[in-house]
């Protein structure tokens, strides 16, 4: 359905914010820490939907 359209750094940026703002979410009760799972979501599986719309890639291989 989507191409990947993030690259390594994006995806571990992602993964690593989405975590830290699970863990707010989970220790410091903030309920908006809970949006955290939209990053790491999308740094799981290097698809995220706004790129597509935007026309972004960060994946870093060329358009054929």
């Amino acid at each position: 359905m989507f191409k990947v359209n993030e690259g390594t750094a994006d995806r571990a940026l992602r993964v690593v914010l989405g975590i830290a703002l699970i863990a707010l979410a989970l220790t410091k009760g903030y309920v908006w820490g809970w949006i955290g799972v939209v990053p790491l979501l999308t740094g799981a599986t290097g698809i995220c939907p706004l790129y597509s719309v935007f026309g972004i890639n960060t994946c870093g291989t060329k358009k054929a």
